[in-house]
Order: structure tokens, then C-alpha cells, then sequence
């Protein structure tokens, strides 16, 4: 499938649809990064987020080195600042019986600590900057499938109206609490537990 590589190439009718070159459910830390950059190479992004409000749970992120790194290459780097994150030059590893080794990181690149929540704001609002990508808060309720090909999805606006999205690639990066894996899959759960 080949998508534009053009700014513009956004539709709209009067039933209240839209055509973008890529449909994105969830708004987290993958779903903002790749709106950002495919947005970046020119795509119309419409991403769809059921909250857009910052989470606010109690979760801290420890980005490693590669994954700073990555954000570096996509030209992110900066949503980790103005956070207060953390630069984190090594990890400590203390075992049972006491002994300790420290693990250091390579040099000059170090990973990151910081709040999820204030990350995720930062990778959105950077996503939403660009001009072709557009952030929406909404529940998605069902993904829309032609002939086995998903073709976009139904959702419901934060005011409750029933809209649609269409677009010829849809990415569903909903998180662990997805609502749609299981239109998608069925994958088998194995559990594990170390002790």
C-alpha cells in the first residue's frame, strides 16, 4: 500500500467523516511518537485518545539508554525535558547475599527517570505541533472492516456524537487495556511468576 507523502491530503464530509492518510487509537507513548513522526515525513495523522487529560497514576518510567537514544533519532529528545527528569549514569544490583555490582550505562548517554504522565503530555503536545497531525479526544467503539481489511473506526467525540474515521492505514496502539485487541486477536495469556 502506498501512502501520499503530502501535507493536505485530509477529507471531510457532511456526515461528519473524515480520510486521513492514518487513523491512531490511543495517544501514550507509542501512539504519540509515531503520530509525531509520521507526521514529521508529511502524512495526515488523526489520532484519537479516549483522555487527553495527563494520567496521573503512580508510575515512574526509567527510559534506558537505547530508548533515549530512539528518541534522539525520531527528534524527541526534548519531550524529556522541562519533566524533571532524572539522568541515570548507572544502576546498582544488590543480591541476596549482599554483594553489590554496579551496572554502568555507556558513556555520555545515561537513561532518564522521570513522571509517565508529564512524558506523555510532552510527546503529545509535540505530536500536535505539527500542523498535519490532529489530536481528538474520543472513545473509539469499533474498528470498521471491509471485506477483512480494516478501513478506519467508529467513535464517540467527548460531547457523545457518533463519528467515523476512515484512512487506509489504522494503527491501534490503545495499551494494556485495549478494547479492540480482542476484534483483533485472541492471543493465548500465559501467566508466569518469579519468585
Amino acid at each position: 500500500m502506498e501512502i501520499p507523502r503530502k501535507i493536505g491530503g485530509r477529507r471531510s464530509d457532511l456526515s461528519g467523516s473524515t480520510s486521513d492518510h492514518v487513523v491512531i487509537v490511543g495517544a501514550g507513548v507509542a501512539g504519540s511518537a509515531l503520530a509525531y513522526a509520521l507526521g514529521k515525513d508529511g502524512w495526515d495523522v488523526h489520532v484519537i485518545e479516549r483522555d487527553l487529560i495527563e494520567p496521573n497514576r503512580i508510575a515512574g518510567e526509567l527510559l534506558q539508554p537505547g530508548g533515549y537514544n530512539k528518541l534522539i533519532e525520531l527528534g524527541l529528545e526534548d519531550c524529556v525535558e522541562g519533566i524533571d527528569a532524572q539522568k541515570v549514569l548507572s544502576l546498582a544490583a544488590v543480591y541476596k547475599d549482599e554483594k553489590k555490582a554496579i551496572v554502568p550505562y555507556p558513556s555520555g548517554v545515561g537513561a532518564r527517570g522521570f513522571h509517565n504522565g508529564r512524558f506523555i503530555q510532552k510527546l503529545r503536545g509535540k505530536a500536535a505541533s505539527l500542523p498535519n497531525v490532529r489530536l481528538e479526544q474520543g472513545t473509539v467503539t469499533s474498528l470498521l472492516e471491509e471485506n477483512g481489511t480494516i478501513k478506519g473506526v467508529q467513535y464517540k467525540t467527548k460531547a457523545g456524537k457518533e463519528l467515523t474515521a476512515s484512512a487506509p492505514l489504522t494503527m491501534v496502539c490503545d495499551g494494556c487495556f485495549s478494547n479492540l485487541r480482542r476484534s483483533l486477536c485472541n492471543p493465548k495469556v500465559k501467566r508466569c511468576f518469579v519468585n
